[in-house]
Protein backbone atom coordinates (compact mmCIF):
# COMPACT_ATOMS: atom_id res chain seq x y z
CA UNK A 1 0.00 0.00 0.00
CA UNK A 2 1.46 3.18 -0.93
CA UNK A 3 1.31 6.39 1.19
CA UNK A 4 -0.92 8.16 -1.56
CA UNK A 5 -3.71 5.01 -0.81
CA UNK A 6 -6.80 5.70 1.17
CA UNK A 7 -6.78 9.57 0.58
CA UNK A 8 -3.34 9.90 1.63
CA UNK A 9 -4.78 7.66 4.92
CA UNK A 10 -2.57 4.76 4.43
CA UNK A 11 -1.23 5.15 8.29
CA UNK A 12 -4.03 5.32 9.58
CA UNK A 13 -6.28 2.52 7.25
CA UNK A 14 -3.12 0.15 8.09
CA UNK A 15 -3.02 0.94 12.18
CA UNK A 16 -7.13 -0.14 11.94
CA UNK A 17 -6.25 -3.29 10.11
CA UNK A 18 -3.68 -4.73 12.52
CA UNK A 19 -5.65 -3.34 15.44
CA UNK A 20 -8.68 -5.36 14.33
CA UNK A 21 -6.87 -8.44 13.19
CA UNK A 22 -4.60 -8.17 15.87
CA UNK A 23 -7.82 -8.48 18.32
CA UNK A 24 -8.85 -11.11 16.15
CA UNK A 25 -5.65 -13.70 17.30
CA UNK A 26 -7.51 -14.80 20.18
CA UNK A 27 -10.13 -16.74 17.97
CA UNK A 28 -6.95 -18.88 16.78
CA UNK A 29 -4.86 -21.34 18.32
CA UNK A 30 -2.08 -20.14 16.77
CA UNK A 31 -0.46 -23.65 15.77
CA UNK A 32 1.17 -23.79 12.40
CA UNK A 33 -1.31 -23.91 9.58
CA UNK A 34 -3.87 -21.34 10.82
CA UNK A 35 -4.49 -18.10 9.06
CA UNK A 36 -6.72 -16.07 7.90
CA UNK A 37 -6.51 -13.40 4.63
CA UNK A 38 -6.71 -9.64 5.94
CA UNK A 39 -9.25 -6.92 4.19
CA UNK A 40 -9.27 -3.60 4.20
CA UNK A 41 -11.96 -1.43 5.20
CA UNK A 42 -13.69 -1.78 2.46
CA UNK A 43 -13.50 -5.26 2.38
CA UNK A 44 -10.96 -5.57 0.28
CA UNK A 45 -8.06 -8.38 0.44
CA UNK A 46 -5.04 -6.55 1.40
CA UNK A 47 -3.04 -9.68 2.84
CA UNK A 48 -2.82 -12.90 4.40
CA UNK A 49 -1.19 -14.35 7.50
CA UNK A 50 -0.29 -17.90 8.32
CA UNK A 51 1.76 -19.78 11.26
CA UNK A 52 4.42 -22.29 9.72
CA UNK A 53 6.46 -24.81 10.94
CA UNK A 54 9.60 -23.53 9.99
CA UNK A 55 10.27 -20.27 7.72
CA UNK A 56 12.07 -22.23 5.23
CA UNK A 57 8.33 -24.01 4.92
CA UNK A 58 7.15 -21.27 2.36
Amino acid sequence: MGETAFDGKAAEELGRILRYWGGNLKHYALQPGDGCDIYDSAYRTVGRWEIVQDATER
